[in-house]
């Protein structure tokens, strides 16, 4: 080995916009689709076949349908091949269309990861299996005298929908741990949903399908029973948002079939309204003028703009998922109340239509319908009431205060104008309105137009104001609602005392402050400001103890009368103050007041102006460079949003896996992770090979002096755990070459927290209890492993210390300390720790 090292300066690509990004995503696809025999075939074959039997129109006629396609009818007649050749055919050009894209996408992945020989075995494994297996159901169904399976037993199924939901059950497995969750979700949730509300005989095979692959692919990949792996704050946010989501377009998806039967669809109107039927109409007019002029109103409202009424409480839902995507707790609490006022609604029909199905001794059939349709609203319950935890983010006041006036104002207005307007030309209702009616149709013009059964009488309009009052109040209102809330959910998320923090951050980019001081602009945080506005206290109240992230930062003779400061401002409020994570600067000030300290972490900092990689204490840094060279790895500057969208799924792929792996929650407080990442002034180096495979990344916060950063603080670490195993080294090498030409002074490793370079000076009875701790948490979060990982890096050791003024609080302050590093630690999670901790 040579002793200098192959010079790599990390690259800072363009970012991707508009058509570049479209030709960066396509292109890997088109290539893949290439190389991918068994999808190529698939596709070829399903349209050739159907062209050449006239079945791409409608699908197969029913001779050939008889003859290819599989269920009860074709499986009794013995015609044993159906479930192999009903992979051939699709019932019409939509599924000949969206099955094509679904093997486009999913094929060409499958034959890579499983290899095309594989791949296509399970397809015919899974489409066999899951068809015989569905139809098998729908037979036990049959015989067990269930209304639902009774409707579907006569149909006859095509369609490779069960073998390629089978294959995507069986790809789970070979993804990563964030893909395999999102694509498995997927595969289960999507034939689930058909099934539940559209209710056909594919929906149930398909469903079949998924649990076949599921099975294989336990039993082809899954060597060793694990624990399950948790998810992260971030992916449960995802996966929850993708059940709600699933809950506002099963009804949807529904609507599209004339003939959807499905178990869930039995009350859809409740959730996507229908225009009456010409029979219902009549029926209507047979029982009184009163319903017959309601019932062509509602016609004639399915025949202007207030027909998008009709879909209300899908498009909600997945606007609220879009908030809960996020971890908004404002959509937690409505999509909650949305659910609740579900249920409430199902229940009251439950107890009103009770004494009319006693009488014709039908309780068991009102039972089934409403309690069938019950099943989803509370499953989504409990399944948000699990994962409360996950929704913590709020939204600022000030978007807060903004959304409720907008929403407010238009309630206001709307309702207004229908009571206000309608009173004006109550001549053109039938009855005439009066103040009391016009207010009872005020239920009427902010629900869907299935709801309508359900509300006690008021006025019909009949002229054309009050036909247009009855046609657009309610829309505007919606729209103008649903707009304000995906706007408030769309916008980042920010500290809740937005001016404060803004204030904060100038201070800190003006003045400067310590290497640790740009996590203070992290959400969490408020902040303590001095007299004269020159010095701020970054900090956070847990219990009755104020716990600050590093040193105070400003101007700095006001920074050092800081200290001093926020001690008062604690105790005014009852507060013990606790400096944590801070320099000797703050501990001379501490001292000067009569406080204690101890040390609680290690800084390392690398001077970078004389830095130069040669010399044998260098050696495995160099080797980390030359082998990266030679494997064809580059190192790339992003900020998070500029990042390829490749590339930052990578990276949450990436984050995923370790969090799973670790099976207890990411720490915070003064470690980031990928919410802290979205900061545009924080960089990312990321390090990938020739087919743009991430093999690991870091993120580095700048450290301020005069309004420019001089210096560099690496916070977030991670790497692929099947990558380049020096790909840590080579990162933070080649970081370090990067800020050097960029003139920077310093380059900081961040604090080890829990470990500490041995000076020689005896330890007092508390920080060898600290050290001990360190030990015992060092097989769960490696403290003292990562101290000696950048011991490679040359550094200079700096400590960084608690300050406290009263040792009686001391039991306070670490349950505070221990709340602000892990706040979402569950009881499970605990016993976990404890049981990890003493093996």
């Amino acid at each position: 080995m040579t002793d200098a090292a192959t010079p790599v300066t990390p690259v800072t690509p363009r970012p991707e916009r508009g058509p570049q990004r479209l030709l960066r995503v396509l292109r890997p696809h088109a290539a893949h689709l290439r190389s991918a025999p068994l999808t190529v075939a698939l596709l070829v074959a399903l349209w050739v076949v159907g062209a050449a039997t006239g079945s791409l129109g409608v699908g197969p006629d029913r001779n050939l349908l008889e003859h290819v396609g599989v269920g009860i009818p074709t499986l009794e007649a013995g015609r044993w091949w159906t479930p192999l050749s009903s992979l051939l055919w699709c019932s019409g050009i939509g599924a000949y269309v969206v099955i094509s894209l679904l093997i486009a996408v999913l094929g060409p992945i499958a034959e890579r990861r499983l290899g095309s020989p594989r791949a296509a075995v399970v397809l015919v494994v899974g489409q066999v299996l899951g068809t015989l297996l569905g139809t098998a159901a729908v037979r036990l169904g049959v015989a067990a005298d269930l209304g639902w399976t009774k409707a579907i037993e006569d149909q006859i199924a095509v369609s490779p929908g069960a073998g390629l939901v089978a294959l995507a059950a069986v790809l789970s497995y070979r993804l990563s741990l964030l893909w395999r969750r999102r694509l498995r979700l997927l595969a289960v949730l999507v034939p689930l949903v058909l099934m539940l509300y559209v209710g056909h005989l594919q929906g149930v095979q398909r469903v079949a399908g998924v649990l076949v692959g599921l099975i294989g692919g336990a039993l082809l990949y899954r060597r060793r029973p694990g624990r399950p792996h948790r998810a992260s704050y971030t992916e449960t946010r995802v996966l929850v948002a993708l059940c709600l989501a699933a809950a506002a377009i099963g009804p949807l998806v529904a609507s599209l079939y004339q003939d959807a039967i499905g178990p869930f669809n039995t009350v859809g109107d409740l959730y996507f309204s229908h225009v009456p039927s010409s029979a219902e109409v009549a029926d209507a007019c047979a029982r009184s003028v009163r319903e017959c002029a309601r019932a062509h109103s509602v016609e004639r409202f399915f025949d202007s703009p207030g027909r998008l009424m009709a879909a209300l409480v899908p498009v909600l839902l997945l606007v609220l998922a879009e908030g809960l995507r996020r971890g908004l707790r404002l959509a937690w609490w409505i999509s909650v109340l949305t659910e609740l006022a579900w249920v409430g609604v199902l229940a009251w029909l439950l107890a009103d239509n009770y004494d009319a199905y006693a009488e014709d001794g039908g309780v068991p059939l009102l039972f089934e319908l409403v309690g069938e349709a019950l099943l989803l609203p509370v499953a989504l319950l409990v399944l948000q009431w699990v994962t409360r935890r996950s929704f913590g983010q709020r939204l600022p006041r000030r978007d807060v205060t903004r959304l409720a006036a907008v929403v407010g104002g238009a309630l206001v207005l709307c309702c207004g104008a229908y009571v206000g307007i309608g009173l004006l030309v109550r001549d053109q209702y039938e009855p005439d309105a009066t103040p009391s009616g016009l207010f009872a149709g005020l239920p009427s013009e902010l629900l869907p137009p299935s709801y309508n059964d359900l509300l006690p009488g008021y006025p019909v309009a009949v002229g054309g104001t009050a036909q247009a009052l009855e046609i657009y109040c309610g829309v505007v209102f919606w729209v103008i609602t649903l707009i304000a809330l995906l706007l408030a959910f769309r916008r980042p998320a920010v500290h809740t005392d937005a001016e404060d923090a803004a204030r904060a951050r100038t201070l800190l980019t003006t003045h400067g402050g310590s290497t640790l001081s740009f996590i203070s602009t992290w959400d969490g945080n408020h902040y303590w400001f001095d007299e004269d506005g020159l010095a701020a206290v970054p900090y956070r109240v847990i219990a009755t103890v104020a716990l600050t992230t590093g040193d105070p930062f400003g101007e700095p003779a006001a920074r050092r009368r800081a200290v001093a400061g926020f001690a008062r401002y604690c105790d005014a409020r009852g507060w013990t103050p606790c400096f944590y994570s801070v320099t000797t600067e703050t501990l001379e000030q501490a001292e000067e007041l009569g406080w204690r300290s101890l040390q609680v972490a290690e800084d390392t900092v690398v001077a970078l102006p004389e830095l130069a990689f040669t010399g044998k204490k260098w050696q495995d840094i160099r080797t980390s460079l030359n082998k990266a060279g030679k494997q064809g790895f580059t190192a790339e500057w992003w900020t998070y949003h500029e990042a390829p969208i490749a590339v930052r799924d990578q990276i949450q792929a990436i984050s995923e896996e370790w969090v799973s792996d670790k099976g207890l929650p990411e720490m915070g407080f003064t470690l980031g992770g990928l919410p802290e990442l979205a900061d545009p002034a924080v960089r990312m180096l990321v390090a990938v090979d020739a087919d743009r495979t991430v093999h690991g990344l870091t993120s580095w916060m700048p450290v301020y002096r005069d309004g420019e950063p001089v210096g560099w603080t690496l916070d977030f670490m991670r790497r692929r755990s099947e990558g380049f195993r020096g790909v840590m080294e080579f990162l933070i090498a080649s970081a370090a070459l990067g800020f050097k030409e960029e003139g920077a002074e310093f380059l900081s490793l961040s604090g080890a927290p829990l470990a500490r370079s041995d000076r020689g000076e005896p330890p007092t009875a508390l920080q060898r209890m600290l050290d001990w701790m360190g030990k015992v948490l060092e097989p769960v979060y490696g403290f003292r492993s990562l101290l000696a990982f950048k011991a490679k890096f040359q550094p200079e050791y700096r400590p960084m210390y608690m300050v406290y003024p009263d040792p009686a609080a001391l039991g306070s302050i670490t349950r505070a300390i221990g709340k602000a590093y892990l706040p979402h630690l569950t009881p499970a999670q605990g016993v976990r720790l404890m049981r990890r901790l003493s093996a």
